[in-house]
């Protein structure tokens, strides 16, 4: 039976939308800056704010709130959950 979850960016995330992070895309640079924010394959986040095509997507992650640039935020593929 095939996989019937989605890989999407976390943008592509609606409000209250959960997902569970799959990979991140982009430099050393980049995934050490999210891991430093508790951001790695295998967490669970929800989106909590974002507008549609540009601007700051926030996000609940451990019960914190953050928010990350769209450019960042891009990066991050997760899983629907």
């Amino acid at each position: 039976m095939a996989n019937s979850k989605k890989e999407m960016s976390l943008t592509e995330l609606a409000d209250n939308q959960t997902g569970i992070i799959v990979t991140i895309l982009g430099g050393e640079k980049a995934a050490k800056r999210l891991a430093d924010l508790g951001l790695t394959p295998g967490t669970e986040i929800t989106v909590t704010s974002r507008t549609l095509f540009s601007g700051p997507v926030r996000i609940d992650v451990f019960g914190s709130k953050l928010v990350l640039g769209r450019g960042l935020a891009s990066k991050i593929m997760v899983e629907i959950k």
